[in-house]
């Protein structure tokens, strides 16, 4: 069988890189692990992390460079994400590919729709030494080649995978997370100002006015670099938010990293997923494929990645980031339960697609392609072109 080395942020790290990391690594199988370790981590790595690079020290990168080639495997997998890598911009990602000799399959979880020149360059560099480059979607795959000039013979299209749930009712779930008979709406995620949770809160008067029973659930801790960077000042303004807006029966925060069972009883128990997000260029997002997974209809601003995800009644997709539109679309869901049971099984028929199951046969495909093609040649036939 192949051996990979896989190259990423890596649990105890809480992320969602790290999460999704853990997943490909159970799906995939024979796995060298890299952990990429930021400064701050004291914890100690699982024992199947056999090399550790310390993200703002150059020199580790080449040094876990020269250890991938002389460490059995046959195909070098690395995860990108901003901020995830040392250097500027995450140039350090440069000294790991210009040392590795083996293959290299990069999966890209962010692209910058507007990169400064280092960004590009970075970018463009890491593509020059990636034999296939795997993104999660048809927008993304438009912004590697438009943007920073991949080849599209070599960009492939492999879904976020998502854990195999089960179909539940929610209303026998809410219970066990201390919910019962509210109508739950869900946010969940690293909190950051980014996830505009804030837009949200101000649109929740409206929707409590229409049916307060409702409970807006905010499930996750304080992203890892803004907390070290910034301290908890985000959660505190949604917490003073909250507080003037007199709706702390109707708001609930989970500050804590949930693992996979305590984040799924919390989508299984919600009626609606809400994800606020005031960027509109998304490419990508863990939130909603997991909420497919799970079966819950999805209320999102807009955003390429959302468009796609929630094609052919999947979800909705509020026309601008807004409070008051955001309410109109929360209020109208939770009050037409027929269309919310439609909207659930038609995103879990589409979930199944993206089982780990799945995801990660086709990743092991790709990887056996790489690791045997001497020209950087790949068959893009066999590339996953639904997301």
């Amino acid at each position: 069988m192949l051996r990979t080395a896989i190259v990423s942020t890596y649990a105890p790290r809480h992320c969602g890189i790290a999460t999704f990391t853990t997943d490909l690594v159970r799906a995939v199988g024979r796995c060298e692990i890299v952990a990429l370790q930021p400064p701050d981590q004291v914890e100690k790595n699982p024992p199947e992390v056999h090399r550790v690079i310390q993200r703002d020290v150059r020199v580790d990168h080449v040094e876990a460079a020269r250890w991938v080639n002389r460490c059995g495997a046959s195909v070098v997998s690395i995860q990108h994400d901003t901020g995830i890598w040392g250097g500027e911009d995450d140039s350090h990602v440069l000294d790991f590919v210009g040392a590795v000799t083996l293959p290299v399959v990069t999966t890209l979880h962010t692209l910058v729709r507007q990169p400064s020149a280092t960004q590009l360059g970075v970018m463009q560099g890491l593509l020059r030494q990636t034999q296939a480059t795997v993104v999660m979607s048809r927008a993304a795959a438009a912004a590697v080649t438009d943007i920073y000039g991949a080849d599209p013979a070599r960009v492939h299209i492999i879904p976020r995978g998502v854990p195999d749930l089960p179909f539940k009712d929610a209303d026998p779930v809410k219970s066990s997370v201390g919910v019962a008979g509210r109508r739950v709406v869900l946010s969940f995620g690293l909190l950051g100002p980014s996830k505009g949770y804030e837009l949200m809160i101000e649109a929740l008067p409206e929707v409590v006015k229409a049916v307060p029973t409702t409970r807006y659930v905010i499930v996750g801790a304080t992203h890892p670099e803004l907390l070290r960077s910034q301290g908890d000042t985000y959660r505190a303004k949604l917490v003073a938010m909250v507080k003037k807006l007199k709706l702390a029966d109707n708001v609930l925060f989970v500050d804590k990293f949930v693992g996979r069972l305590e984040l799924g009883r919390w989508l299984e128990a919600a009626d609606v997923l809400v994800t606020p997000a005031p960027v509109s260029d998304r490419i990508g997002s863990g939130t909603l494929p997991y909420a497919m997974a799970a079966g819950r209809p999805v209320i999102s601003t807009p955003s390429p990645y959302a468009s796609e995800m929630l094609a052919d009644g999947r979800g909705l997709i509020v026309p601008d980031a807004d409070p008051g539109a955001l309410a109109a679309a929360v209020i109208d869901l939770l009050g037409d339960p027929e269309r919310r049971d439609l909207m659930s099984r038609t995103a879990y028929a589409h979930g199944r697609s993206m089982v780990w199951s799945r995801i990660g046969a086709v990743y092991g495909e790709l990887f056996a392609q790489a690791a045997a093609a001497p020209a950087r040649a790949f068959d893009t036939r066999m590339a996953v072109r639904s997301a």
